[in-house]
């Protein structure tokens, strides 16, 4: 069985508005995903965050994304590439900001909603996204989404000089092509926490779950995403973590 990692987007309240338990999240993680202001967060709730993850020993990421506070970065936007290597080096910058206060540093990258997506689509984007990157530290790495084809996003980090995790995710459905399917479809986030169980031991044991289209689909993952914004989901993340087992050991 691969030992995936445990990945979840966290810090994404904002202000006064909580969003998620990341108390409760955050101990099960191997990464945290910390929002960094665009699409969600703010100053005191990245510092804070910072501080739970670095309390229970979990690698830290930034999760930049469009800047997009009110659609909570899921709409698409018509962002040149330039703009989006220059949103993600400064979204980085922010975080890692607060790691560096903190004592400690960031280990990857994950950029979110429409961002991810747009990049899955458009290897321009994703280029832009890796430039990014590279400017602030080589030595992160960049997670995209797992594909049934992952030479060409392999090939272009090679480029870059960047190293990429795949990520797969246990709660959302996929078309047979491997992308997500989109949140406005019914059936496209999974909430029985047996089917998400199920689909998460399926990617760590490297066999096919089935596509909306019917057909089966293997995807081969580094990191497995998980959500925790209501006591089903975090029900259902400590499942995941005890199916897969002891957290690994932090560098």
């Amino acid at each position: 069985m691969t030992q995936l990692l445990l990945n979840a987007d966290v810090g994404e309240s904002l202000g006064a508005w909580t969003m998620g338990n990341d108390p409760a999240l955050v101990p099960l993680l191997d990464l945290a995903n910390i929002a960094c202001g665009f699409h969600a967060s703010d100053q005191d709730i990245m510092r804070s965050t910072v501080q739970l993850a670095i309390r229970h020993g979990v690698r830290i990421g930034a999760h930049p994304a469009y800047p997009d506070l009110i659609g909570f970065g899921r709409r698409s936007m018509a962002c040149t590439p330039e703009q989006v290597e220059n949103l993600v080096l400064y979204q980085i910058g922010a975080l890692a900001a607060m790691c560096r206060a903190e004592g400690a540093s960031l280990s990857y990258v994950k950029p979110h909603g429409a961002l991810y997506n747009d990049m899955a689509r458009d290897h321009r984007l994703l280029a832009a996204v890796m430039r990014g990157v590279r400017a602030f530290d080589p030595a992160l790495i960049v997670v995209v989404p797992a594909t049934p084809d992952p030479e060409p996003t392999q090939a272009l980090a090679q480029d870059h000089g960047l190293a990429v995790w795949f990520e797969a995710f246990a709660d959302r459905a996929y078309h047979l092509d491997g992308r997500l399917v989109a949140r406005t479809r019914d059936g496209a986030v999974h909430h029985d926490q047996t089917v998400i169980v199920d689909q998460a031991m399926r990617f760590a044991e490297g066999r096919s779950i089935q596509s909306v289209d019917g057909q089966p689909l293997t995807l081969k993952a580094d990191t497995l995403c998980v959500h925790g914004d209501n006591e089903a989901s975090i029900a259902a993340a400590r499942a995941i973590r005890a199916a897969l087992g002891q957290r690994t050991a932090q560098p």
